[in-house]
């Protein structure tokens, strides 16, 4: 059971946080119109964006070195509590339907478990032990990346997780929201999205949460870029789970290869949907076998395997 000493230290804490700062300006709030509300929240929004470009060559840096540690089999992992445990969740979730990356590759661990997602499990966030149990429990390696998530940077769960990885060899990144935090100097990358008190006092799901989630799109979608997940821009390992995506699919081919209706079709065919592996056929004028091959040699960079198949 917590002590009202423990309290008194816990509030004392997050006293000196930023994002749990104290806006007098908006003591009134709830008096003002549901337009002047919206508006306010608005440009405060609107701040985020400029808060993530200060941090631009740390979030760079923590892209390459997980690209290269992906590169060799490695996995990227987020941990986090709460909000930033969900928005983990949910980058890890999307990648799959979106880069045909196996469900096992990227993973979002949330304090409490699958639980958690929906309603929050007591004391699970306040645990590095839970952390170490969680990583452990999914054969944690030291080819894999550790992505610590917190708004306040000092959450037990998201510390205690990337303590455990860097103990092991593993690499890891910690993104808070505040300067200086505990999180960002455990982590071999710390990067700190600072953008200031939130709307509602200490409501991270809101300024905080949003620079989470612009980061972790960062973080995934360019090292899926750097690992030959697009040809371009195109989501050339688009997986084709439904009608949408299949009609994607076949845009996407058309978009790469300017080929016919038909062509498309076939070329979709012979690969058994693998866009990739389509555009190759097309564009180099090989059968799928072939085409198969020339990228399994690429390690799937799809302009690799294009070049190979010219020399």
């Amino acid at each position: 059971m917590t002590s009202t000493a423990d309290h008194a230290h816990l509030r004392a804490q997050l006293d000196t946080l930023t994002t749990e700062a104290y806006r007098p300006e908006l003591a009134e709030i709830d008096r003002r119109s549901t337009l002047d509300i919206a508006r306010t929240m608005n440009e405060e929004d609107a701040t985020v964006p400029a808060a993530v470009a200060r941090r631009l060559p740390e979030i760079a840096a923590a892209i390459d070195a997980t690209a290269a540690r992906m590169a060799r089999g490695g996995r990227l992992i987020y941990a986090g509590a709460g909000t930033a445990g969900r928005l983990g969740v949910l980058d890890a979730s999307e990648c799959p339907p979106t880069f045909n990356t196996d469900p096992s590759e990227v993973l979002g661990l949330i304090a409490g478990g699958p639980s958690a997602m929906v309603a929050a499990v007591e004391g699970a966030e306040d645990s590095t032990k839970f952390a170490s149990e969680d990583l452990t429990t999914i054969g944690l390696t030291d080819l894999d990346t550790v992505v610590g998530i917190s708004a306040s940077g000092r959450t037990p769960y998201a510390i205690g997780a990337v303590e455990h990885a860097r103990a092991l060899g593993a690499l890891t990144i910690g993104l808070s929201c505040n300067a200086d935090s505990a999180l960002a100097a455990a982590a071999e990358h710390g990067i700190e999205i600072v953008v200031g008190p939130e709307l509602l006092t200490g409501s991270t799901r809101l300024k905080a949460g949003t620079a989470q989630k612009l980061v972790l799109n960062m973080l995934s979608t360019i090292t899926m870029i750097r690992l030959g997940k697009t040809y371009g821009n195109l989501m050339v390992d688009v997986r084709a789970s439904n009608e949408k995506l299949r009609a994607r699919s076949r845009r996407i081919v058309a978009l790469a290869t300017g080929a016919s209706d038909q062509e498309i079709e076939t070329a979709l065919r012979s690969t058994d949907g693998e866009v990739k592996n389509a555009i190759l056929t097309l564009l180099a004028g090989v059968g799928a076998p072939t085409a198969a091959r020339l990228l399994d040699a690429a390690d799937g960079h799809l302009r690799a395997a294009l070049q190979a198949a010219k020399d």
